[in-house]
């Protein structure tokens, strides 16, 4: 196993890692929408929905993966009525590669935001 750790996402909030290589798959954690400096992003569901990519695009180069080897995404939600809102700005990043999902609504996420995103991807 790998430890996968950058500082162009946030550091870990709690005893975990940003993510983890096992033989060539990528396991992220949840991402938030909190920048690099750990700074919360304030804003509608879709703001917070693209910190969280730009999050996970800078763990899944630090691993040697990318969007387009993303296997399966799991998106947690506060509301499921932002089901469509969080999918526009998802469709922005996996346009042509559509990896499998879950989306699952929440009562609470981690510094009460409106999405969190992990995702598993195939490394280098």
């Amino acid at each position: 196993m790998k430890v996968v750790q950058t500082n162009n996402a946030p550091a870990a909030i709690g005893p975990y890692s940003q993510g983890i290589i096992v033989n060539n798959l990528f396991f992220s954690s949840g991402q938030i929408p909190l920048t690099a400096e750990g700074n919360l992003v304030e804003g509608d569901v879709q703001t917070q929905t693209h910190q969280v990519f730009k999050n996970l695009a800078a763990v899944l180069k630090e691993a040697g993966a990318s969007f387009e080897t993303v296997v399966k995404a799991t998106v947690f939600i506060k509301n499921m009525e932002d089901f469509q809102a969080i999918n526009e700005v998802y469709g922005e990043y996996f346009s042509t590669h559509k990896p499998a999902r879950s989306c699952v609504e929440v009562a609470k996420l981690p510094k009460d935001v409106l999405v969190e995103i992990e995702v598993i991807a195939l490394c280098k």
